[in-house]
């Protein structure tokens, strides 16, 4: 195995290991569970895309969430993220859900941080992509903790935040979120920085799902919010952006990253499949829950 860094803070590419033999050798998950927690965002190219070999390399890493009410794979370990209309097989139309729901991707966030159980990883893999433009970009939220000073620092440790899937949809359309949707993902709060048990490397922990801080009046936590994801996101020199090629499988840690989707021509077809696999106390899931949840 063959391990490439494509950024100085995040990201590298796995070279000479399939994903078919991480999810069938123990010594090929160990050397990719390592790599994992060393680099945050891990490329695998020229795969077979084959969901039976993405549903098996992403149980390696722990149990598998199931797609979301409302989702196009609800019900399934699969997230499909694409702009091709399920029923009609057509591309849709500007206002549609799924157009929306793209637009809600190009918000940074990490996954899943307003569910009641946090995600550990995710895998995105391409099955088809555009000419051009639908790029994911990375950060390292670990390096952007590294950036804060210090009596920050020491704030957000005893800090937890509060997470809504309703409210990072808001952002595009407030109908994005159906109530459906809003009753299945009632809020979640999280610590605001999750420490890596393998490493101890601290990262901080928000998203775009982020609304509010426990303790904290509102208009005062939004201004800190927003003041870290500037922080976490504003110079270009801290992105990786990963430009997509057919059989390309991207996993990141959405423990010590945030991502983004960049937007691309609507008139052409793009047809991504997620799986996300759910932080288990051995992720660092016991010391992100707060004491008490009042807000």
């Amino acid at each position: 195995m063959q391990i490439i860094p494509l950024h100085p803070e995040v990201g590298a590419e796995i070279r000479g290991l399939s994903m078919a033999e991480v999810a069938q050798d123990e010594s090929a998950y160990k050397a990719v569970r390592q790599a994992f927690e060393e680099y945050s965002v891990l490329v695998f190219r020229n795969q077979p895309t084959d969901d039976a070999v993405q549903v098996g390399f992403s149980r390696r890493f722990g149990n598998l969430e199931t797609a979301k009410v409302g989702s196009i794979g609800e019900g399934t370990p699969f997230s499909i993220l694409t702009n091709i209309d399920k029923d009609t097989q057509q591309l849709v139309p500007p206002g549609h859900k799924e157009a929306l729901r793209a637009k809600a991707n190009q918000l940074w966030h990490t996954d899943s941080s307003f569910r009641q159980t946090p995600a550990l990883a995710s895998l995105l893999s391409a099955r088809t992509i555009p000419g051009e433009g639908g790029e994911t970009e990375f950060i390292s939220q670990r390096a952007t903790w590294l950036r804060l000073p210090e009596s920050l620092k020491k704030q957000l440790e005893k800090s937890f935040a509060w997470h809504s899937y309703g409210h990072s949809r808001a952002k595009i359309d407030p109908s994005l979120a159906s109530q459906r949707e809003k009753d299945a993902l009632p809020p979640a709060c999280w610590r605001m920085c999750w420490q890596n048990p393998a490493n101890g490397r601290v990262a901080l922990y928000i998203a775009s799902h982020t609304y509010a801080i426990e303790g904290m009046p509102d208009p005062e936590a939004l201004a800190l919010i927003d003041e870290l994801m500037h922080i976490a996101t504003a110079d270009p020199a801290h992105r990786y952006e990963h430009v997509w090629q057919n059989g390309d499988f991207v996993m990141w840690d959405n423990r010590a990253s945030m991502h983004r989707g960049r937007p691309w021509a609507m008139n052409k077809p793009r047809y991504m499949i997620r799986t996300t696999i759910s932080a288990s106390e051995e992720d660092g899931v016991a010391a992100l829950r707060p004491p008490a949840k009042t807000h």
